[in-house]
């Protein structure tokens, strides 16, 4: 086994961490390596154990070494582990699209049921997919004037081209911005305050107005936009903007890449909203945490669109080389089983009240508010530093000394525990943050 000297080397030679600068990096060497985890917990490459406070970047959900996903994933390794989707199907893939068409159909609503999944392998992807999904059904449609989208502000949908540019944090992306197409934006509140709400909801009504015939789609984040900082808003503001976007023809497409898969105390955010998306996108949750795995599940009305004669060219040019992935399929109809057999919504309750106790126990002096939906939640930092000193980030690295791993969005420290992780761990996470934010800020 390599040594941890050598490992550390390699890495700052060879690897490009993602939304690092690499800068900071080398000069807070050595790094963090994890080797192996148990349950809950991760283990570096010195045995040192560490409680996964942000599920490994909130896909975790059921522990990690599950055994009931380890042998599924065993299991199906010893009979494919990968084959490809174009010109042929695949039996865990089949499977799992029956299991999501079923296990959607607890959200409620009037729109046609959520039937048909395309798999990718991230959610920026799964986001791509739905925005050339909706573009062309307008195209298709007869709607060809309707080319734009519309976005919430604050708003982050991944990464590729299409999903940055229907996304709204000027700090990932306004370097970009000259390559990108542009999107309507839509004002969200921080929280769920209702004359906040109402006010956004006024303008809201403004933009649809003024560019609702030319929208082919309307992308919202439900209840949490997580990586804008924990931001907020209520299941009510949320039916009234879609509201207001089906109204003027946009179709809805939802992004349930964090949210999804019990984070925000039920299944699915949307079973919440009460309202049926056109499109709905999944990933990071979907295959417990075990490997790169993404959806976009739409109704049959807009699968509809895309049936005609080849020679008519309305087939939905867009694939993956591990679309519908066997190991990942497979890890994810082993997770949905955990969710069932464990009743892991039902014991939620237990655990979202342990968080709100962690997210009490910390300094009050030093926190200016704190958010919380279901298993979501962030802490804001009170202090007078400023966004250089990168506050945040120090008591991320001060919190480790602590046996807990968690990370920032800027001033807001994030709490994204498993699923799995026991009420008494979870103050565990509460305790260790409380900690490190007492020994930098004082």
């Amino acid at each position: 086994m390599l040594d941890a000297d050598t490992l550390t080397q390699w890495d700052l030679n060879h690897v490009w961490h993602p939304f690092t600068q690499q800068t900071e990096w080398e000069a807070d060497a050595p790094p963090l390596i994890i080797d192996r985890a148990e349950g809950v917990e991760l283990i570096d490459v010195h045995g040192r154990r560490y409680l996964d406070g942000i599920s490994s970047l909130w896909t975790n959900v059921h522990g990690h070494r599950h055994p009931r996903i380890d042998a599924a994933v065993r299991d199906q390794l010893d009979r494919v582990a990968h084959s490809t989707l174009l010109g042929q199907a695949g039996t865990p893939s089949i499977v799992l699209a029956k299991r999501l068409a079923d296990l959607l159909e607890r959200i409620p609503g009037d729109q046609p049921p959520l039937t048909r999944t395309f798999f990718s392998d991230s959610g920026s992807t799964a986001v791509e997919v739905a925005i050339k999904m909706a573009f062309q059904w307008q195209q298709q449609s007869g709607n060809t004037n309707r080319t734009r989208f519309a976005a919430l502000t604050e708003a982050y949908h991944g990464d590729t081209v299409g999903s940055v540019s229907v996304g709204g944090i000027d700090l990932f992306h306004q370097i970009y911005r000259p390559m990108l197409f542009d999107a309507i934006r839509i004002p969200a509140p921080d929280r769920p305050d209702p004359e906040a709400e109402e006010a956004c909801l006024k303008i809201a009504r403004q933009q649809f107005a003024t560019h609702g015939a030319s929208l082919a789609g309307f992308i919202v984040e439900p209840l949490v936009q997580g990586a804008g900082g924990m931001r907020m808003h209520s299941p009510a503001f949320l039916r009234a903007l879609i509201d207001i976007a089906q109204q003027a023809g946009a179709l809805i497409i939802v992004d349930e890449v964090a949210t999804g898969f019990g984070r925000t105390g039920t299944m699915f955010a949307m079973e919440q909203v009460g309202v049926r998306p056109d499109l709905l996108c999944l990933a990071k949750g979907i295959s417990g945490g075990y490997l790169p795995l993404a959806a976009t599940v739409v109704s049959e009305r807009i699968f509809d669109a895309f049936r005609a004669p080849y020679t008519q060219y309305k087939t939905l040019f867009h694939g993956h080389t591990y679309t519908g992935n066997a190991l990942a399929c497979a890890a994810s109809l082993a997770s949905l089983d955990v969710f069932e057999e464990n009743d892991v919504i039902g014991s939620l309750p237990d655990r979202i009240s342990a968080l709100s106790e962690a997210l009490a126990s910390l300094p009050s002096s030093h926190i200016a508010e704190t958010r919380q939906r279901g298993m979501m939640a962030g802490a804001v930092l009170r202090h007078d530093r400023s966004p250089e000193d990168r506050t945040g980030h120090k008591i991320c690295m001060r919190v480790r000394n602590h046996g807990v791993i968690v990370r920032n969005l800027g001033d807001v420290m994030v709490f994204m525990p498993p699923l799995a992780m026991t009420p008494a761990q979870i103050l565990s996470v509460g305790r260790a943050v409380g900690a490190a934010i007492t020994e930098e800020l004082g």
